[in-house]
């Protein structure tokens, strides 16, 4: 017989490995989390340039676009996303990319889960999402202001697309297309891994082995405190949408 109490939090179901398939921050795992802050090197505050600030603005995508609509306020839905674009725009900074493809990277990022069919591992979600995108592309560059032109679809297609692929699972299929956009496929993949601090589980937290340089380690801080403050404004009664801006603002980000 399943004990599980109905209000078990995220953390508690996952020492249990009872995770449901659809899964919702609760205070009790925020809690778990800030008491589980790991040595993080502080850094400089990163100043986003004028564009990338706007387009964040705009990353809170309508509950429409979620194939799933119970995931658009579950752990891979807005909040994630929204983090993850915000953390993209962070790494194009670092590592020079210039105006086209950080918007890329963020739009791409902005998007990557919203295939998914549930919170656990949902294989192939990136490559749906990869085609929901390009069929959708007008009204998606709309949504932040910008026209869609072919290479910028087909790379962020690619980016959303591989997000799921772990490097080393690469096809000899994959490498053209990952090669053609590595920077912009490499930025989305380190932005996606550093949100993980919202998981339950320790094991599931951050790893630098799974991505490949962009001074992942550099803003481990940035995104740890991004997951707090936004996860704690959610609890707090805000829509998911205003408590991730709200993180970005008290981070300086917009």
């Amino acid at each position: 017989m399943n004990t599980t109490p109905v209000t078990a939090s995220l953390v508690d179901l996952a020492t249990r490995r009872q995770l449901p398939l659809h899964q919702y921050m609760d205070s009790a795992t925020v809690n778990w989390i800030t008491a589980n802050r790991p040595e993080l090197r502080q850094t400089s505050q990163p100043t986003l340039r004028p564009m990338s600030q706007s387009l964040l603005t705009r990353a809170g995508l309508p509950d429409s676009w979620m194939s799933e609509p119970r995931l658009y306020t579950s752990i891979h839905g807005v909040r994630h996303s929204m983090r993850t674009a915000a953390l993209a725009a962070v790494l194009a900074e670092a590592n020079g990319l210039d105006d086209a493809d950080t918007a890329i990277a963020i739009v791409a990022a902005a998007v990557h889960d919203c295939q998914r069919q549930h919170d656990k591992a949902d294989h192939g979600h990136g490559g749906r999402a990869a085609i929901w995108l390009a069929a959708n592309a007008d009204i998606v560059w709309g949504r932040f202001g910008l026209t869609a032109e072919p290479r910028q679809v087909v790379q962020a297609a690619t980016a959303v697309r591989l997000h799921d692929v772990p490097y080393d699972a690469f096809t000899a299929d994959d490498q053209p297309g990952y090669l053609r956009c590595k920077r912009v496929c490499d930025v989305v993949k380190a932005a996606d891994a550093l949100d993980r601090y919202r998981l339950p589980k320790l094991k599931w937290w951050p790893d630098a082995r799974h991505i490949r340089g962009l001074g992942f380690d550099q803003f481990r801080s940035l995104a740890f405190d991004l997951v707090l403050i936004s996860e704690k404004a959610h609890l707090a009664g805000a829509s998911s949408t205003a408590a991730v801006l709200y993180a970005l603002a008290e981070k300086g980000l917009v």
